[in-house]
């Protein structure tokens, strides 16, 4: 069958955006995204939304702007029918495009944006129903905004508004509609996606909506999550130059900050100028938390110096935290002795059934949440204890990675004696920890251990 054979139906949907082009696009989400992401993130969108669309019983047009519509195109096939935009500002542009359609013959019309990748069908379907006894309808966004609008007849009161883009264009527009005596109904409120805010509330949401973890929005979030590696370093030449030949590979790709304590070693030169260093007050809590406010990530990544990454660590963060609001890695030790071993077995029970990971397990956390919980609290020592504690009191437990860091077993020495000996004295710490005995007591005890 030929394309003009084709019947028309009597709906429409139009779906009113631009053409995704670099820098011309999402601007707002710059420089979080460089231009490029900015447009593959509107594609994204867009391929979100036609998954949506194409099961209504409507045709559909694509009202579009900034150029030739090949990615449109892409995504919406040549069943669709392209009509660019013209208009002097963005209610006439509306206002112009529905008038185009209906001139086309159509009953009923919807017009969306593409800002709203968690959109249903069944919200759309909804709108058109809603017109069988309303001039107007409208799809409200939480911001204070409306997605969707819909009419029957061409009424050119509905886009009376003096300013788009603030939180009040919905209060506007439904004054206008009352002034002019239409009668108006509303379809599902949705978020759309403005700035770095609303993709954090995608990935909030979409940690307990499958639906959208395996949207195309949810993929590139994911892929696209910035990760803060922050490592608070004293003294470290012994294991500084390690550290720093395994990061190289994510410069690229996270952010890597070291927080140096003072040290009066070689360390510092050894870095040199290849990674971000600031300095601070010496004391690991304080140190990370130093990094945490200077950082820009999503996520936030906490790493002991003496730590060896798993290959594909970041992909590995970037998955966790896709589901669970934090984790970590879990922990082996670079030592063969049985009860080493044992120790690997327990320090995992005690992270991934429990629900209290150790700092060097590789603990990374989204933002918002770390900084809503207080950041590590600034104690000589069990910062990272008393931030789960923490964080499990409050009903969340971390998630896991599939593969482990490995970490140096120094301070637990090399003979049986010495490791149970060791582990012995680190699980009577912490059980005077939670008896309430005096922090610096319990700092000078786990000095002594080294």
């Amino acid at each position: 069958m030929k394309r003009n054979d084709i019947k028309r139906k009597e709906n429409a949907l139009i779906v009113f955006t631009r053409e995704p082009v670099a820098g011309k696009t999402k601007t707002r989400m710059m420089p979080y995204y460089e231009s490029g992401q900015c447009a593959d993130l509107h594609l994204s969108f867009i391929r979100d939304i036609y998954k949506e669309v194409r099961k209504l019983d409507a045709d559909i047009i694509v009202s579009f702007t900034g150029g030739e519509p090949n990615k449109l195109r892409s995504v919406f096939g040549d069943s669709a029918k392209y009509i660019e935009q013209r208009g002097e500002d963005l209610g006439h542009r509306m206002y112009c495009a529905l008038g185009d359609a209906f001139d086309m013959g159509y009953e009923k019309l919807i017009l969306i944006g593409t800002d709203i990748p968690e959109l249903r069908a069944e919200s759309v379907e909804t709108a058109f129903d809603r017109l069988d006894g309303d001039d107007v309808v409208l799809g409200p966004t939480a911001d204070g905004g409306y997605y969707l609008v819909g009419m029957s007849a061409l009424h050119r009161e509905t886009f009376d508004v003096k300013h788009y883009g603030g939180s009040s264009v919905m209060e506007d527009t439904v004054k206008s509609l009352e002034k002019a005596g239409l009668t108006f109904a509303f379809t599902d409120t949705y978020h759309d996606m403005d700035d770095r805010s609303d993709l954090a509330g995608f990935l909030r949401r979409m940690r307990t909506d499958r639906r959208l973890r395996n949207s195309e929005t949810g993929k590139f979030i994911k892929a696209n999550a910035k990760i803060s590696i922050i490592v608070p370093i004293f003294n470290e030449a012994t294991t500084i130059r390690r550290m720093c030949d395994q990061l190289m590979q994510y410069r690229s790709s996270a952010e890597i900050i070291f927080v140096d304590g003072g040290s009066s070693d070689d360390t510092l030169s050894i870095i040199g100028d290849s990674f971000t260093v600031i300095s601070g007050a010496k004391g690991r809590a304080a140190q990370m938390n130093l990094g945490a406010e200077k950082s820009s990530g999503d996520v936030l990544f906490f790493l002991h110096c003496d730590s060896v990454l798993p290959p594909n660590a970041l992909n590995e963060i970037r998955e966790c935290i896709s589901e669970m609001e934090y984790g970590c890695f879990g922990v082996k030790f670079n030592s063969s002795n049985f009860f080493m071993f044992t120790n690997r077995l327990i320090s995992n029970h005690r992270a991934w059934r429990r629900g209290l990971p150790f700092g060097d397990q590789g603990i990374f956390i989204g933002r918002e949440l770390f900084f809503d919980m207080g950041m590590f609290p600034e104690l000589p020592i069990m910062e990272d204890y008393e931030f789960s504690r923490r964080l499990l009191s409050a009903g969340i437990k971390p998630g896991r990675t599939k593969h482990r860091i490995s970490t140096s077993a120094r301070r637990y020495g090399s003979s049986t004696f010495s490791i149970l000996k060791t582990e012995y004295r680190m699980w009577s710490l912490r059980r005077k920890y939670r008896s309430g005995t005096d922090i610096e007591e319990i700092s000078r005890m786990y000095k002594d251990i080294r």
